[in-house]
């Protein structure tokens, strides 16, 4: 009679730790699972983007969403969990690229067009999607545009909140 309560015992507590386990397991950021965060994004410390006040970001893991760095430490997370992230720039926007600086002749730009630094720009490709080029100097003749990314070259700092993992 004593195994038998033993073992009816140890089936209970066994089935309660699976169920347990199952139900940690439902709200962990995993592949495949839809999860809203809220965010500040600090480069050189200083404040670039924040969801605070905002709609919380929602993305669904593993798909191409968010960067991947990003992602890959958010990774195992619940719902309620704080974290700071450093992502490295070759796990976000990669390395700034030289060759993707050009001189633009200013005749190649509509006579009316006023060209400020730091104006982004969308340039079709040749296969007519937008590309956007940030105008990074004004020359006499040129006009030297950079279709690096923004964040291209820079390590990211984020400050999340998971707010749900379903």
């Amino acid at each position: 009679m004593k195994k038998i309560i033993v073992c009816a015992t140890l089936i209970s507590l066994f089935s309660f730790l699976f169920v347990c386990v199952r139900l940690e397991a439902a709200g962990v950021i995993a592949k495949g699972k839809k999860v809203k965060f809220d965010y500040t994004l600090r480069v050189d410390g200083e404040v670039v983007d924040t969801s605070i006040g905002k709609k919380p970001m929602e993305y669904t893991h593993g798909e191409p969403t968010i960067i991947p760095g990003l992602a890959s430490q958010m990774e195992g997370l619940s719902a309620g969990s704080q974290k700071k992230i450093t992502v490295k720039p070759q796990d976000a926007y990669g390395e700034r690229d030289p060759k993707l600086v050009s001189n633009v002749p200013k005749m190649f730009f509509p006579e009316d067009f006023q060209p400020r630094l730091g104006m982004v720009i969308p340039l079709p490709d040749r296969y007519g999607r937008l590309i956007p080029a940030t105008i990074v100097e004004i020359k006499q003749d040129n006009i030297v545009l950079d279709f690096n990314h923004p964040m291209a070259g820079k390590t990211l700092e984020f400050d999340i909140k998971i707010i749900s993992v379903e």
